[in-house]
């Protein structure tokens, strides 16, 4: 579109001529411009919805074997150390496998080093729930230990248990860590002078040293907790006895030879072929195997993303909390992921 302009004046000057943009082209860029605004809404919401989706209920994978199969063979995964907050997921997907009759049966995979005490017990109650009604065969991957090796134990006595020929495994037996800081606290000139009461409230404060009193207080809690492994042991291992079971119950973690020799591990085996020896024993010719993920709701994602962001400050009196707060624990090794805050550099 053109407007034309004539001079005033000398009639003899040419007239000037000015281009101008016209105003349909502008309504069709803004148009345009909404329209693909649309579109990237669309688009942020539907990758949002995969967020927003039911956390509790697991998203179900296909694995291997035949896709389109009806029946399936669920793969219970338990890579990580057993704590907060993947032990209410594992049994959630354990309850959800539990009631999807097309599930006929499960392979329990196991790539942990152990965790926390009441954790591991409470996936082991859960899956014990679980072979009531379907058969578990137990897959050791790179370490199953101690914790590990609990939960190996939910299959039941009807339950073969598999480990790769590295595996790791064993460490039966139970751990709380203590950290005794009197040294260090004479020579910063620290004393510890905690009103309680009773004279066993503070008995892991790391700035006073452990009494017999209150040694033969935490060496019966750690009994106990160390009789219920062993008895979980006993239960479902038809193959050993009690006292065969406290010889190897010494802490001490054992290659994938030496646990079937001892009778913690029924036969070498991958993955793959374990797979097919369960199969087999379902009468299944036509199978899907199928992993399960929790998807993290919409606040965890974006709660997440705020408290990922690194610490500047060291809080002293948050990581000295930490260390007194009893933990006890089927681990093998020291508990690395205890929530115990470090200093950080500022950026």
């Amino acid at each position: 579109m053109a407007e034309r302009i004539l001079t005033k004046g000398d009639p003899n000057m040419p007239t000037i001529i000015i281009q101008q943009r016209g105003r349909r082209w502008l309504v069709i860029i803004l148009l345009l411009a909404l329209g693909f605004s649309v579109l990237m809404n669309l688009g942020f919401m539907a990758s949002f919805a995969e967020f927003a989706v039911d956390a509790d209920q697991p998203t179900e994978k296909f694995h291997s074997g035949t896709r389109l199969a009806d029946s399936k063979i669920a793969r219970i995964q338990v890579g990580f150390t057993i704590m907060p907050p993947y032990t209410e997921r594992i049994k959630k997907t354990i309850d959800h496998v539990r009631e999807d009759d097309s599930v006929k049966g499960v392979l329990l995979v196991i790539d942990s080093p152990g965790g926390l005490v009441s954790d591991s017990h409470e996936i082991y109650h859960k899956l014990k729930l679980l072979a009531e009604k379907k058969p578990i065969y137990v897959q050791m991957k790179g370490i199953a230990a101690s914790g590990g090796y609990y939960i190996a134990m939910g299959g039941g006595p009807e339950a073969p248990i598999y480990a790769e020929p590295t595996t790791w495994t064993g460490s039966i037996g139970v751990i709380i860590p203590r950290y005794n800081a009197t040294e260090l606290a004479e020579k910063v000139g620290v004393k510890s002078e905690s009103l309680v009461t009773g004279p066993f409230k503070d008995s892991l404060n790391p700035f006073k040293d452990l009494d017999d009193q209150e040694r033969a207080v935490w060496d019966a809690i750690i009994e106990d907790s160390f009789n219920r492994f062993l008895t979980v042991i006993d239960e479902n291992r038809s193959n050993l006895d009690m006292e065969a079971i406290r010889e190897l119950a010494t802490g001490q973690v054992y290659t994938a030879d030496q646990a079937v020799e001892n009778g913690l591990v029924d036969e070498i085996s991958f993955e793959s072929d374990t797979i097919d020896l369960l199969a087999e024993k379902l009468g299944l010719s036509s199978y899907q195997v199928v992993n399960y993920s929790h998807p993290m709701s919409l606040s965890e994602t974006l709660l997440g993303a705020t408290t990922s962001l690194p610490k500047v400050e060291f809080d002293p009196v948050s990581s000295l909390i930490d260390l007194a707060t009893p933990r006890a624990f089927y681990l093998f090794g020291l508990p690395h992921e205890m929530n115990v805050s470090r200093p950080q550099l500022k950026p």
